[in-house]
């Protein structure tokens, strides 16, 4: 089989332009990058000329419904009281406990993983308690700067998180350190199973 070359390039389509674009453009944003114009997806072909097409463009498949970039920055917090801690947890639309994986040490901001055998759901509010690992993940992708900060330069780390889910986003709030000198915190986790917030108490 000896297949004849083609006589021109093979562009991408238009909906591989416009499905790169909906993954990328959020987080170039958060670090203040517009989508380049040489990048407008109105200039790709169509779909039905010669062109690279996106895998799916189903637009209620799953990576539609992924979150996005929260563009927020965040910092440890201080567990100063196991009573605020659970104000927090109360506030917030979910809760977990976490643990936290930075693939490399070289770079200013690293790639992480969550460690799927270190995950407990506190609270899962609006989301199904199976997707909050692929979620989470999401987070610790799109959000590296505010996990950098989170996890100070440590190889490794143990962490309770709570944040809110806007429509396709996933925004942490608040990050505690799971030391053993955070008392607060691991009294509030404690208590947590038999707490009850205040619209719950209503």
């Amino acid at each position: 089989f000896n297949p004849h070359p083609l006589p021109r390039l093979i562009y991408p389509c238009r909906s591989l332009c416009e499905a790169v674009k909906r993954s990328c453009a959020p987080v170039m944003a958060c670090y203040g990058y517009p989508w380049p114009e040489i990048l407008n997806c109105n200039k790709f072909p169509a779909d039905h000329e010669l062109c690279i097409a996106a895998v799916s463009t189903d637009e209620n498949s799953s990576s539609r419904r992924m979150p996005r970039a929260s563009c927020k920055d965040c910092e440890l917090e201080e567990a100063s009281s196991a009573r605020e801690i659970l104000e927090n947890l109360c506030a917030n639309d979910f809760a977990v406990k976490i643990r936290i994986l930075r693939k490399n040490m070289t770079t200013t901001i690293s790639d992480f993983d969550l460690d799927p055998g270190r995950v407990e759901v506190l609270k899962h509010g609006p989301l199904l308690r199976t997707e909050i690992p692929t979620r989470l993940q999401q987070w610790l992708d799109i959000d590296a700067t505010c996990v950098h900060n989170i996890m100070r330069g440590t190889h490794a780390g143990v962490f309770v998180v709570s944040g809110e889910v806007q429509s396709d986003k996933v925004v942490v709030n608040k990050a505690y350190a799971w030391q053993k000198k955070n008392r607060n915190l691991h009294q509030a986790v404690r208590r947590w199973k038999h707490h009850r917030c205040p619209e719950q108490a209503g």
